[in-house]
């Protein structure tokens, strides 16, 4: 494994999980747990971006960076979608629909890519939208609390299902890219 500053950043992602998690059962009043997990999110989603940029601006990619990257933000989503869960900020469906597509994309990339297919599963721009979108809800689901007039648990909610919606398009798209090799092989 090589020890570069974007992969410790990664880690540092990995890191950072149980802090968004554990906060909500610390003695702490509500709103500190939610600062505390808004902030070490954030933190997360920007080292999750930062360290791909610097991987290449270093020139320090790695083929375990490329698979712990993802692991890391799968992991973050995750936890942070099952602790909202829990605390009555998001629905179970949703939680289901977003770390379902998660399980069955990262199978299906990886099946694609012992057959040689792998172009056809590359990121597209509809996941990225999803991700922007979850990336964005889930921070506003966690700190929960109005800023102001604006109704922050509110404007997650509907994020939150939008993430949803963009998460079943963006699988379908993906499905449709690799079904001429799930056809030519298994059927």
């Amino acid at each position: 494994m090589p020890f570069n500053i974007p992969n410790l950043l990664t880690w540092a992602r990995i890191v950072l999980i149980p802090l968004v998690v554990g906060v909500y059962y610390m003695p702490l009043p509500a709103h500190e747990q939610n600062l505390i997990a808004t902030v070490a999110f954030v933190i997360a989603a920007i080292t999750d971006w930062f360290d791909g940029w610097l991987a290449r601006k270093l020139g320090q990619t790695s083929a375990f960076g490329e698979f712990l990257d993802p692991v890391a933000d799968k992991l973050m989503v995750a936890a942070a979608l099952v602790m909202l869960v829990k605390l009555g900020r998001a629905d179970a469906i949703v939680a289901f629909i977003i770390i379902g597509r998660e399980i069955a994309i990262s199978a299906l990339r990886e099946w694609m890519a012992k057959i040689g297919a792998s172009r056809s599963v590359a990121v597209s721009f509809v996941g990225k939208l999803k991700t922007t979108a979850q990336m964005i809800a889930i921070p506003l689901l966690l700190y929960h609390d109005p800023i102001g007039p604006l109704p922050v648990a509110t404007m997650g909610m509907w994020l939150i299902w939008i993430a949803a919606v963009l998460t079943l398009w963006s699988m379908g798209y993906y499905l449709s890219k690799a079904w001429p090799e799930i056809r030519e092989r298994t059927l």
